[in-house]
């Protein structure tokens, strides 16, 4: 059984082994050492830290060592299976062209294509780019963060339609209006993952790169 850890000082909360139930250790993230409570089913408990205890050496700091975390990396057949998606959904938008091209290509399929991209990309990124040293979200969890994260870039891709041409004509007009598609697609991340804001946006970077891919394979400008 898992128990759940709020460090005092940066308020990070993360999960060790039972078997560490009572022992000290620092925050993966801040270093503050803290003490793991007793298992409890009241959910997640704060502890202040001990004060520090003499050691035999002369540093006279407290044990530092490091609290055991089981991580559990995606598998490869996970990756393959995520990682298909994103080449399919760029055949299916190179298809739209042929069919239909840029000017007829059904409202339907569009939505289509900017979930269907959406969803392995948040997938994919944050299994990349996720903090190892805390622990993972896994489950229907994960599946509820990476659909919630996906829904907003979609809605994003689709609001980016919306722009009127006269403003996206010239690449340097991009300089005003991106900031604003970033901080939106970035704090989805970051609310969904528990991403800091440098990893969230990158996160939602790799969305853009595929789309734009996409749009361009698909016969439309790519921003």
């Amino acid at each position: 059984m898992a128990i759940s850890v709020m460090c005092p000082g940066c308020k990070t909360v993360f999960s060790v082994s039972d078997k560490f139930a009572g022992k000290t250790g620092p925050c993966p993230k801040c270093k503050q050492t803290i003490t793991v409570p007793a298992a409890t089913s009241k959910g997640v408990v704060i502890h202040e830290p001990e004060a520090p205890s003499t050691t035999s050496t002369a540093s006279g700091r407290a044990p530092t060592a490091p609290l055991v975390r089981f991580d559990l990396p995606m598998s490869t057949t996970q990756w393959v299976a995520w990682g298909l998606c994103l080449p399919l959904g760029l055949i299916a938008a190179f298809a739209a062209r042929l069919a239909w091209g840029p000017a007829d290509t059904p409202v339907g399929m569009l939505a289509a294509g900017a979930v269907g991209l959406a969803v392995p990309c948040a997938r994919l990124g944050y299994e990349a780019i996720r903090d190892r040293e805390l622990e993972p979200y896994r489950g229907s969890t994960l599946l509820l963060r990476t659909l919630g994260c996906a829904a907003v870039w979609a809605l994003l891709w689709f609001a980016h339609g919306f722009i009127p041409p006269d403003m996206t004509r010239d690449l340097w007009q991009w300089l005003y209006l991106a900031p604003i598609f970033f901080a939106v697609g970035g704090l989805a991340s970051l609310v969904a993952f528990d991403f800091d804001w440098s990893p969230a946006v990158a996160h939602f970077s790799l969305f853009v790169l595929v789309t734009a891919l996409a749009r361009w394979l698909a016969g439309f400008p790519p921003v």
